[in-house]
């Protein structure tokens, strides 16, 4: 988990914050699906926090920004003061910031947590991850057998480290249920989460 100083600093320095495709609700997704990764491998979850909440942080845009990673890895160095990571720990997070799109897979289950975490996303954009593209033995399972809602099960961390009663991506559907009439289903629905 992040401190709020640094989640203070994200919100008030990049301007895809609130992008409901790049921003906070994505990194926070991120970090779910690396913690729950890494407790089958040992990633470093202190690198796997950071990651998820730097890697999109200084995109210019939705679509194809080929220097986006770079430029979280360059606002992550500038603010390294705030950062509670060792020398090894940080390098690990920027160069997963770096290659987290185009990047060759390295040998570190850190960094190849932090890809395969961004990866389990992509349904968000309208595209399931295959697991030819994924690195952990758990990620390539879910890929294979397109288990996604496993995840929505983990919890999500909030701005503050609260856990969300109901996962983001069902927040509009249950409101939507809500202004129904029939409230057995809203409750069937909801029971889900609990």
């Amino acid at each position: 988990m992040i401190s709020q100083e640094v989640l203070s600093l994200l919100r008030k320095e990049s301007e895809f914050f609130y992008s409901p495709i790049h921003g906070v609700k994505h990194w926070q997704t991120v970090e779910r699906n690396a913690h729950y990764l890494a407790s089958f491998n040992n990633a470093d979850t202190q690198v796997l926090s950071y990651f998820a909440h730097f890697h999109d942080c200084m995109r210019e845009n939705e679509g194809r920004d080929k220097g986006h990673g770079s430029r979280g890895a360059l606002f992550a160095k500038k603010h390294r003061n705030l950062i509670p990571l060792n020398d090894v720990q940080f390098k690990q997070l920027t160069d997963a910031c770096k290659g987290h799109t185009y990047g060759e897979r390295p040998e570190c289950i850190t960094i190849n947590t932090c890809w395969d975490a961004d990866r389990l996303d992509l349904p968000r954009v309208g595209i399931m991850p295959k697991a030819e593209y994924l690195y952990n033995e758990e990620a390539k399972r879910i890929a294979d057998e397109s288990d996604l809602l496993m995840l929505d099960g983990q919890e999500v961390m909030t701005n503050f480290g609260q856990s969300n009663d109901i996962p983001p991506r069902y927040e509009n559907i249950i409101f939507d249920i809500k202004s129904t009439s029939d409230t057995g289903l809203f409750n069937k629905i909801t029971s889900m989460f609990r």
